[in-house]
């Protein structure tokens, strides 16, 4: 498990982003990188869909009412090789930091909800995309596959991360576990939808799925929530139903232990900053020794999970009669 000795200075992110403005949104996680260097961070984690923004309309309205801010959305969502990612790998280069950061990302024609890993030298580490968005998030990003369930390996220590209900999917978490992860980010967006109707979608129902994943995966966890601003409201709530449904704040940011205690936070329901902690990777060897869920606490002879890691192809060139398919290709006319 590499240096797991070694103590981590770690920054969770609760901020909201310049709500569908990708320019503005990556000037301030800029910033947010900037001021989480200068403090000393060796890592900083966003929440879900923070650049840029996550898309609450889906949960207030129709499609057809949706439809514009989904454009919105596709024209401002971010591509892996863009001058988005580039500007943000400079910045973590220049705080010799780890970049962990929630994104809408743009492949083609469709969206995927995307967790990006960005080096402290600057390096692209690779990339979780959701593998099933949850309700009408579905109308919005399309799914990952088996190569997202992804651990990376840092010179801070082993690294990976769930967006939202991923934590509710004890498949998942388990092929994470498994990877052996030391700090785990649990992405989540604003915990301001529903509020009065739906428990599950709240702060108290998903910061214990977040504790029971360090608890379980005897990891440290860094749970990072966003939060809807006055640009959020002005924009999506213009009813009295539908600002009855999305309200001001959202935010639980919280830093759990391997042994599932409180190491910092919460922080405020509406309080914008960051969570910085220092992470004692030593302690996971403590959590170990009573229950390694992929170890010497697993059955692998009564029950084991399988996971596909080769990812989905949309179209594969088969072509078994010898003719060179791309020179055939060529000649059709059309």
């Amino acid at each position: 498990m590499g240096d797991s000795d070694r103590i981590v200075r770690a920054a969770a992110v609760q901020a909201a982003p310049v709500w569908m403005n990708r320019e503005k949104s990556v000037e301030k996680a800029i910033a947010l990188i900037d001021e989480a260097g200068a403090a000393g961070a060796e890592l900083i984690a966003f929440s879900e869909s923070w650049l840029p923004g996550f898309p609450f309309w889906i949960w207030l309205g129709t499609p057809a009412w949706g439809s514009d801010f989904f454009v919105e959305l596709h024209r401002n969502a971010v591509e892996a090789d863009g001058k988005e990612i580039a500007a943000l790998r400079d910045a973590a280069k220049r705080n010799s930091i780890e970049v962990v950061l929630g994104a809408t990302e743009r492949d083609g024609g469709s969206l995927y909800c995307t967790i990006f890993y960005l080096g402290s030298k600057g390096e692209y580490r690779g990339r979780h995309r959701k593998l099933k968005p949850t309700h009408v998030e579905r109308s919005i990003w399309g799914e990952g596959d088996g190569s997202d369930l992804i651990v990376v390996e840092t010179p801070i220590g082993r690294i990976g991360a769930l967006n939202c209900w991923e934590h509710l999917q004890p498949l998942s978490k388990y092929a994470m576990y498994a990877m052996n992860e030391q700090i785990h980010i649990a992405a989540w967006p604003a915990l301001s939808i529903y509020k009065d109707t739906a428990y599950a979608l709240g702060v108290e129902a998903n910061m214990a799925a977040s504790r029971v994943y360090a608890l379980e995966g005897q990891a440290y966890v860094l749970a990072c929530t966003s939060l809807v601003d006055d640009e959020v409201i002005q924009r999506v709530v213009d009813t009295d139903e539908r600002r009855a449904l999305l309200e001001l704040g959202g935010g639980s940011t919280t830093i759990f232990a391997p042994s599932g205690q409180i190491v910092a936070g919460p922080l405020g329901y509406t309080q914008e900053g960051l969570l910085i902690a220092d992470l004692d990777l030593g302690e996971i060897r403590r959590a170990k020794q009573a229950a390694d869920p992929a170890g010497h606490y697993a059955r692998a002879d009564a029950t084991r999970l399988q996971l596909n890691r080769n990812p989905r192809e949309a179209m594969r060139l088969d072509d078994n009669t010898g003719v060179d398919v791309e020179k055939k290709f060529e000649e059709i006319e059309v």
